[in-house]
């Protein structure tokens, strides 16, 4: 099922055969409530509690194949959600800083990678928004929640070259790459619409 997922993902556009060779190794089934195991290959996105959502398989493989991620480089994942793409980062052997600001799922998921052996850097309860400065800069930056704007924050703490994947819009989402090319200036490209969950920044 999951070669066929692969397969699927591939006649969708994946070119990169790492991502594509991590969908094929990760037991996506135990990602998500056990309610939705029949549909855990398809290319659809469920809900996980806390009012999101597990990644659609074709959003996950497009987002990191937009980071171009290689062994060792640093990414910060906002939105650890399910934890599945935070695995299939591990599988291209990136070192993973992840934030989830949403206390049940944090928990859940923490729990979750120390059965499964999955091994990120560091697991944040926090705000996502505020990105991680103490661990900048970063290779690569990648947020899995739609973000009305894109966080001032995140792009300051990637490297020059580096590469943020973000999903900008309200109620729909155009996913957006945008590349740091010197201190101040950065590459933007727009790369199709999308529909996320809300990211909630916290007020206080």
């Amino acid at each position: 099922m999951r070669n066929k997922l692969a397969e699927v993902l591939a006649a969708k556009g994946i070119k990169d055969v790492n991502v594509i060779n991590a969908i094929k190794q990760i037991p996506r089934h135990l990602f998500l409530d056990s309610s939705f195991v029949d549909h855990a290959y398809q290319d659809k996105a469920f809900p996980i509690g806390a009012d999101q959502t597990i990644s659609q398989p074709y959003t996950v493989a497009f987002q990191t194949e937009l980071l171009k991620v290689k062994p060792n480089c640093k990414i910060l994942e906002i939105g650890t959600g399910s934890g599945y793409q935070t695995a299939v980062l591990l599988s291209l052997k990136a070192k993973v800083y992840t934030i989830e600001r949403q206390l049940e799922l944090f928990k859940k998921t923490k729990l979750f990678f120390g059965k499964m052996g999955y091994r990120p850097k560091k697991i944040i309860f926090g705000d996502g928004y505020k990105g991680l400065p103490e661990e900048a800069p970063f290779d690569g930056i990648i947020v899995t929640a739609g973000a009305p704007e894109v966080p001032k924050a995140l792009l300051s703490q990637l490297k020059i070259g580096g590469r943020l994947v973000i999903p900008v819009g309200i109620d729909e989402q155009t996913m957006t790459l945008f590349i740091r090319k010197s201190d101040t200036e950065f590459e933007k490209k727009e790369l199709g619409a999308f529909r996320f969950v809300p990211l909630l920044e916290d007020k206080n």
